[in-house]
């Protein structure tokens, strides 16, 4: 688990609290059903208008990933890579036969497979290529949903406080429900800018950030595979992909 990303949103939440405290504002005055609906179901209402329904289901998946990550070991596919340009180097492309069928990383194997089959280099990179852009592509696809939403919420947010001001100027003559749309109009505010800026728009950029990752490892992989399947020494393949860690 990532701990870092659960203890910054527990932060974000609990500095904005704890500062109401001080400021001597009760806890129960930032709680609003009325505003959270507004701007909760508002926010998730323009998501899903301009979201397609495979996109908004990955990127819903994917929201795990902010606190459990994929694993994307650089040293560790290294290690693999180097271990299959030795056998390899010893007993051939057909001696990696074995290894493809047991590998459980479904890119490393793709590539494996297409080493045993004797395919050319560039044969192998432009296959796999195509599988890493389309991958990173419907990762992105999952950032900019929460992108989006980061960017509708505290318009919401602006919609909800006009109603409860709305609500206020229609009842100026009834003392009783001024409170409840003066907070209503605020709180509506509140939801929205602290919903973007400390919860939608750092998922999107945590979810970019693993994209980039584990581009970075797949493209490390590409360059082994390739490497092999030219016939390139061991020790120099090492020495290209450690430039990878950097």
């Amino acid at each position: 688990m990532d701990i870092l990303s659960l203890l910054g949103i527990i932060l974000a939440f609990a500095a904005i609290l704890g500062g109401n405290v001080l400021e001597g504002g009760a806890l129960g005055s930032l709680f609003n059903a009325p505003a959270g609906l507004i701007v909760i179901g508002g926010t998730l209402a323009a998501t899903i208008l301009q979201t397609s329904w495979p996109v908004l289901r990955r990127a819903f998946a994917q929201v795990r990933w902010v606190f459990l990550p994929p694993y994307v070991g650089l040293d560790e596919g290294i290690g693999k890579v180097i271990d299959w340009s030795v056998k390899a180097r010893k007993q051939g492309l057909l001696g990696l036969e074995g290894l493809a069928e047991r590998e459980p990383e479904r890119f490393a194997r793709k590539g494996l497979q297409l080493l045993v089959d004797g395919a050319e280099a560039e044969t192998i990179r432009g296959i796999l290529e195509v599988d890493l852009e389309s991958r990173e592509q419907r990762d992105l696809d999952s950032a900019r949903v929460f992108e989006a939403m980061g960017g509708y919420s505290p318009t919401i947010g602006i919609i909800g406080a006009v109603m409860g001001l709305i609500q206020v100027m229609t009842n100026l003559e009834d003392p009783n429900t001024l409170g409840s749309g003066i907070a209503t109009a605020f709180v509506a505010t509140i939801y929205g800018v602290a919903l973007a800026n400390l919860l939608f728009f750092p998922v999107a950029n945590k979810l970019r950030a693993i994209a980039r990752q584990r581009s970075r490892y797949e493209d490390m992989m590409i360059d082994g595979i390739i490497a092999i399947a030219e016939g390139e020494n061991p020790r120099s393949i090492e020495l290209r992909l450690r430039s990878f860690l950097h």
